[in-house]
């Protein structure tokens, strides 16, 4: 087996070991949400993706797409961003679920809304990953920002471009029970560790030296 298959080989192992942990995260972040709006949600990891920043962006629904997003930095044993992100529909839709009330835009109380959505999504999340890599990990106070997803992604990735070019996007997808997460929907979680943060992780979890000879 040549090097390039070995590396192949590698890289998928390690997408398939950061999937099945932040699956954990996304369920911990699931239930603390169903807390709330009383109603069943879901969240799965849709993709696990090395992409170009401004891949991530398109990705994204696009550079000029208006987005409510929630960001928090976290420092510690890894580091990275973490940021909830909806765009105006989606945010509708959260918010009617939470509060039985219709919103039209962005209004004061469909910010509130999303921001305490992000923030009890972010603080599972994050939990879940400190307590299943056995590792502290220390967000900053979330804040919410409501700007073209261009913008918003640009500045979360700010601190990852100074030493790479591409970042690992784990995209972890929302939804209720009458509206399963998807890959249509538009409201996900976006974890952005820094790039010297994966190697952390893969010798914590003892699988740093997988598929090497």
């Amino acid at each position: 087996m040549n090097d390039k298959t070995d590396a192949g080989q590698r890289d998928a192992f390690r997408t398939d070991v950061l999937r099945e942990i932040c699956n954990i995260g996304a369920g911990n972040a699931a239930t603390a949400l169903s807390k709330l709006m009383n109603r069943r949600v879901d969240m799965r990891i849709l993709r696990v993706l090395a992409l170009p920043f401004n891949d991530i962006v398109e990705y994204a629904g696009g550079a000029e797409n208006i987005v409510a997003a929630v960001f928090a930095r976290f420092e510690g044993s890894l580091s990275g961003n973490v940021l909830f992100a909806a765009d105006e529909q989606e945010a509708r839709h959260l918010i009617l679920a939470l509060t039985g009330t219709e919103q039209e835009g962005f209004s004061p109380l469909a910010c509130s809304v999303i921001q305490e959505i992000g923030n009890i999504l972010i603080g599972s999340y994050l939990t879940a990953l400190s307590d299943f890599l056995g590792m502290e990990l220390r967000p900053t106070v979330p804040s919410l920002a409501v700007d073209m997803a261009g913008a918003i992604l640009s500045f979360s990735l700010m601190e990852i471009g100074r030493t790479s070019d591409t970042a690992i996007m784990i995209d972890a997808g929302l939804g209720t029970e009458d509206a399963p997460p998807s890959e249509e929907r538009t409201s996900r979680i976006f974890l952005l560790p820094d790039p010297e943060s994966f190697e952390t992780i893969f010798i914590a979890l003892g699988v740093a030296d997988h598929g090497k000879d």
